[in-house]
Order: C-alpha cells, then structure tokens, then sequence
C-alpha cells in the first residue's frame, strides 16, 4: 500500500481543496510513466498533473488504479491543449475515457493561445463542464492578467488556480498579486527553472546553513509562498528529496532573499505570443 504522507492542503474559492505539493509528469514518457507516479505514491505524492499534450493520460490512470488508492484519495489534473479549445467538453471526456475515471479533480486551459481567439469560449465550455460534473474545479495555466480579465468579464466565473511559470529566476510578483485580488491560488510550473537555479550563490548558502539540498531550498520557497507546486523527475531518490520538505522552515530573510534573485527570465514560452 502506498504510503501516506500528511501534505498540506490549500482551499480553493470553490471550497474544494487541493493539495499543495504534487508531482508533474511533462515530459515524462508514456512507457515510464506508471512506475514514475507509482513510485510517487509510494513515499506519500497524492496530487498527479498531467495534460492532454502530455500523451500519458492513460498512463495516469493505470498507475492510480494499481496504487491500492482509492479515488478519492488522489487529485487528478488534467488540461485543454490548444488545438482543442472549440470542444472543451468533448476533449475532456476523451481524457476521462483514457484516465478511466468519471471525473477530474481539476481542468485547466492549457494556454490562452491569444492568437486562436478561443480562450473566453474556452472557458464557457470549462464552466459547462463543472456544471456536468465531469470536474471538480476549473481553472486556467499560463494566463496575464489580461486574459483573466476576459474570461472573467464574460461569464462572472473566476478561475479556481492560474498555472504559471515561476521560479527564483521568474518570481510574477505581479500577476500573484492579481491572484490574490481575484481569490485565485497560484501554481508554480518549472518550480526550479530546469535546474538553472540550483547553482545560485544565494540558494546554495542557504541550503548549506539548513544541510539541505538546493532544489529542497526553492521547492520549500515556494510552499512557504503559498504556491502550489509539482516538480518532475523520473529518478525515484529526486522524487523522494522533492517531497521531504515539511519539516524545516525558512526565515523571512531568507524567502526575501530567493524572491530578490527575479531577473524576469523564462525557461518556456511567452504566453502573449505562444499560440502551439
């Protein structure tokens, strides 16, 4: 049986709740996706985000159901891709049909695509979907406050989360501020900026003086921040160190410190632009 691990757990405007620290399976291959999410259960991850464009949905789904977790014991994120945004009902049932499940714990748009033009109507669909019950809570990943702003303008429904990069290196002090004006939580994808902040003055003296890993340091930041965070790794003693963060704290200087590394530098696309 899969170990349990007291994670803590943040209450989205919706009232469901979801917990903080998971595990990302981007970029992780269909064929080593089981065992990479059945690992993670095992040493206590119980929040899985994938992805339509992922292409391991599938995947996903075996390994909950051959984790001896019950349903209700795991949350389950999944995402509209671009290329899908004028049928968001029928592609999230298309995931539910890989996943084997009846619903998401969370659905998001994958990116505004401002280019498409289909973003608002993609969040009518999201909202029609909640009201189906194919999914617990809806949200949206890579959007300004610009498309916020649109989507919540038109159909009075604010986002439960906005998916964002963010990193030391990629702090959006201002878009978390409009997350915290409109009630939504923030989530952090490339938490650690593939790696590239590891190596940091200021991130490597702080894990010296707390005798903990750099990438332990910046993960631990981000819950401290109140983000929601799922760093990948397909190596199983990665993803044991990701999650061994729940008993050390930083102090105030130190998180000012990490914030003030901000050089506004991206490891992925810009959302204004990038239409897939």
């Amino acid at each position: 049986m899969a170990k349990s691990l007291q994670i803590p757990e943040i209450t989205l405007a919706d009232g469901e709740r979801i917990p903080q620290f998971g595990l990302g399976v981007f970029q992780v291959p269909p064929a080593e996706t089981v065992e990479n999410v059945l690992h993670a259960f095992d040493v206590g991850y119980r929040h899985i985000d994938t992805a339509r464009a992922y292409q391991n949905e599938a995947q996903v789904g075996q390994a909950v159901r051959a984790s001896g977790l019950s349903r209700e014991e795991v949350y389950i994120t999944t995402k509209l891709w671009n290329a899908d945004q004028a049928d968001p009902v029928g592609t999230l049932k298309e995931s539910l049909r890989l996943l084997e499940m009846d619903h998401v714990d969370l659905y998001l748009i994958h990116w505004p695509a401002p280019g498409k033009g289909l973003y608002v109507q993609a969040w009518e669909g999201l909202v029609e979907a909640q009201k189906q019950g194919l999914v617990r809570s809806i949200g949206v990943s890579n959007f300004q406050a610009e498309h916020l702003r649109k989507i919540v303008d038109a159909t009075g429904v604010t986002p439960a989360v906005n998916q964002i990069e963010l990193h030391p290196y990629l702090t959006q002090q201002g878009l978390r501020r409009e997350h915290a004006d409109r009630g939504i939580v923030t989530e952090a994808w490339s938490p650690l900026a593939q790696g590239a902040v590891l190596d940091d003055p200021v991130i490597t003296e702080i894990a010296a003086a707390h005798d903990r890993t750099p990438g332990q340091i910046v993960l631990r930041w981000h819950v401290q921040l109140g983000n929601v965070v799922f760093p990948k790794s397909l190596t199983p003693s990665r993803i044991e160190e990701n999650i061994d963060i729940f008993d050390f704290e930083l102090s105030e200087d130190e998180v000012a410190r990490i914030e003030g590394l901000d050089r506004g530098h991206r490891t992925g696309p810009d959302p204004d632009t990038f239409n897939g």
